[in-house]
């Protein structure tokens, strides 16, 4: 555990704690992991996951790469380490969330086992939901929805997961979604039906 740095003083067992906000929203929260290419459909499913979940009164949010690079996360770019770094917050508010009893829909590649992982000691193991979003590289470059691929075989854009840079797709997920062979509608409710049975609170 990392020690807390000389003159912090966290006060966290002294606010109001998880379960008591639990039993308000009266849900489980978790946190949904979804990895994957860019252009594998992470976005594009977590928004119709998002609106399944609130019309069954379950309180979400997504938190999406290129939203969190926008602003809390607009000053790091895509070297290894600032990669670790941008996962290092997003997991860090996603844990925020959890605490509040939501449900975070969290949508990164990130690429690599180590970085899931550590992804998954910041939220907690038992909170942390790893969704496999499984499309080929082909069938996201042939997509290119924004226009990414097209630039990284330009060379306009170094480090590009799958291309120059490695994607190590999960060993083990939770879920496994293939978009390839799936309608938005249908990968989204694959994971509305495995989900919301750990969501209901007892």
């Amino acid at each position: 555990m990392k020690k807390t740095p000389e003159n912090i003083y966290p006060i966290f067992d002294r606010l109001l704690q998880r379960e008591a906000k639990e039993k308000m929203l009266n849900q489980k929260a978790k946190a949904l992991w979804l990895t994957g290419l860019s252009g594998s459909g992470k976005s594009t499913i977590a928004q119709k996951l998002e609106a399944m979940l609130y019309q069954k009164g379950f309180y979400t949010q997504v938190l999406d790469g290129d939203n969190i690079r926008s602003g809390l996360n607009n000053n790091l770019g895509f070297s290894v380490e600032d990669r670790q770094e941008n996962i290092r917050r997003i997991a860090e508010v996603s844990k925020l969330f959890v605490n509040c009893g939501m449900v975070t829909i969290n949508c990164f590649i990130s690429p690599t086992k180590s970085i899931r992982d550590f992804a998954k000691n910041i939220i907690g193991e038992d909170d942390f939901v790893e969704i496999y979003i499984n499309a080929p590289f082909e069938v996201c470059e042939d997509r290119d929805v924004k226009g990414l691929y097209k630039k990284a075989r330009a060379g306009e854009i170094k480090n590009f997961t799958g291309l120059d840079s490695p994607y190590e797709a999960p060993e083990q997920p939770a879920l496994e979604i293939r978009t390839n062979e799936s309608t938005v509608e249908e990968a989204a409710q694959l994971i509305f039906d495995y989900i919301t049975p750990l969501l209901v609170k007892s």
